[in-house]
């Protein structure tokens, strides 16, 4: 699926780079030891607390996306003193301390729910030293399976509001973004 990339209109640079940096760290907390979502399409909507909303994403999902974001999850590990993920019921918990673009990262993080249908995540990340001038963070987001992915979508595409499309399994294998990777450690 070939998507456009739509220019970034409601969040300044600095904010845009603390989301993706927080929504990454959420991205490879979720995917460590954590249950596989069912394949298909699942919207996911973010909060960050002092951020505007950005509206729900959608991402098309399969096992292997699941699996690279797992092995993308373990290759980060060795940025993390600290990664305790337990598990009761239909309740996940993690505890993390791991390095980020100079700054220590300790994230506290809930996931409730079934990761075949739905479920919610809260997050709370401090950093020290601050990061872009950043102490803390707190996040939120709610899981959803929609349904089959659309016509057209392959698994990895990842639709978000005002920013436009990207598929994560490509975007993963990219040199450039790998490296970019590298310099953010």
């Amino acid at each position: 699926m070939n998507l456009p990339a739509r220019p970034v209109s409601r969040c300044s640079r600095p904010s845009l780079l603390l989301t993706v940096v927080a929504a990454s760290l959420a991205g490879q907390l979720q995917a460590a030891d954590m249950p596989k979502r069912k394949a298909g399409l699942w919207e996911i909507s973010t909060r960050m607390e002092g951020m505007p909303a950005m509206g729900a994403m959608q991402q098309c999902i399969d096992q292997t996306t699941d699996d690279l974001m797992q092995q993308q999850a373990k290759k980060e590990q060795q940025n993390c003193s600290v990664i305790d993920v337990k598990q009761l019921g239909n309740k996940v918990t993690i505890h993390s301390v791991c390095k980020a673009q100079g700054s220590t990262a300790t994230t506290d993080a809930v996931f409730i729910g079934s990761f075949d249908s739905a479920y919610k995540g809260d997050m709370h990340t401090r950093f020290s030293p601050p990061m872009h001038g950043t102490s803390e963070s707190k996040m939120s987001l709610d899981a959803r399976w929609v349904g089959p992915c659309k016509p057209g979508q392959k698994p990895g595409d990842v639709i978000m509001p005002n920013v436009g499309g990207m598929n994560i399994n490509e975007m993963m294998k990219d040199p450039k973004v790998q490296e970019m990777m590298k310099r953010q450690k």
